[in-house]
C-alpha cells in the first residue's frame, strides 16, 4: 500500500508580518485558525521565522510542550525563568521542556552577550512543537551541536524521545513517539525518509524531488502518512536542507 502524501506549499501557508518579524504558519496558530489544519501526527506548530536585527519575542509563557528550534542563518539568544540561556546557531539544536509551566524570551541581539559591535544580520530559524507524554513535567532545557554528524551525510537524528534513538548524539524530547532528523543534502545527492505511520518534510532551503510526489522548493511541505522509506532527493541547482519528523503516534 502506498503511502498518502499531502503536498503544501510555502505560499500558501499562514503568514504574520510586522517591522521586526516575517513568520510563516505551517499550521494554526494564534490569531489564524483553519479547522482542517491544527496538526500532523504530533506536531503542532512548525514556524519559520525572520526576526530583524536588535528584536524579538519578549517574554513569554508556555506549558506542557516540546519545543525544538533549529536556526538557519543568524545567531537567536533564548533566556528563560528556569535560569537556562544559550545562543542558538546553525548546527545546535535547541529543546525546551515547557512542563508545569516557564517563561522565555528570543531575541536576536547575541553581540549583547560578547560585547561586540552590533550585528545586523536577520536571524532565520524554524521553531517546532509537539505534545509530551505527559503534562505538568519538570520545565527543562537542552542544547547540543550537531554539525559535526550533518557535515559527515545522511540524515541526522537531531532530537528525539524513540528508543532507537537512545545511543545518537541528540538532544532528547519527553515524547516516545516522535524524532526529529535533518539533512543537509548536496546537490543531486539523495537520503532516505524514515518509514513510519507519519512523517513530516519540510524543505528548509534549497529544492527536492520527493519520490513519487515530484519537486519541492524552499518552504514545501510533504505530509505522508505511511511513509515507506520514499527517497529525497537535491536537485542538481544547489545544495538543500531538510527537516523531517518521524512520528509513529497521532493527536486524534
Amino acid at each position: 500500500m502506498s503511502a498518502a502524501v499531502d503536498l503544501r506549499r510555502a505560499g500558501d501557508r499562514f503568514m504574520t508580518k510586522n517591522t521586526w518579524l516575517d513568520s510563516r504558519h505551517s499550521f494554526s496558530f494564534g490569531p489564524h485558525y483553519d479547522p482542517a489544519n491544527t496538526h500532523f501526527g504530533l506536531l503542532l506548530v512548525s514556524n519559520d521565522d525572520v526576526v530583524a536585527a536588535g528584536s524579538g519575542f519578549e517574554t513569554h509563557p508556555h506549558r506542557d510542550m516540546e519545543i525544538v528550534t533549529w536556526v538557519l542563518e543568524g545567531a537567536l539568544v533564548h533566556q528563560d525563568s528556569a535560569g537556562h540561556s544559550g545562543v542558538i546557531y546553525p548546527g545546535l539544536a535547541q529543546r525546551m521542556t515547557a512542563g508545569s509551566g516557564i517563561l522565555h524570551s528570543e531575541k536576536n541581539d547575541a553581540w549583547r552577550l560578547t560585547g561586540q559591535p552590533a550585528d545586523q544580520t536577520p536571524v532565520h530559524f524554524v521553531q517546532m512543537w509537539v505534545i509530551p507524554d505527559e503534562g505538568a513535567l519538570r520545565p527543562g532545557y537542552q542544547q547540543l551541536d550537531v554539525g559535526p554528524e550533518l557535515d559527515r551525510g545522511g540524515l541526522v537524528v537531531v532530537a528525539s524521545g524513540r528508543p532507537e534513538h537512545a545511543a545518537a548524539s541528540a538532544i532528547r524530547i519527553n515524547q516516545r513517539d516522535a524524532a526529529l532528523l535533518v539533512a543537509r543534502v548536496g546537490p543531486g545527492e539523495s537520503v532516505q525518509l524514515p518509514t513510519a505511520p507519519f512523517v513530516h518534510l519540510f524543505v528548509a532551503r534549497g529544492s527536492v524531488v520527493l519520490e513519487g510526489a515530484g519537486a519541492l522548493a524552499s518552504g514545501d511541505t510533504a505530509r505522508l502518512s505511511g511513509a515507506q522509506g520514499q527517497r529525497v532527493t537535491a536537485t542538481v541547482d544547489g545544495p538543500a536542507e531538510v527537516l523531517v519528523w518521524q512520528m509513529h503516534a497521532d493527536l486524534a
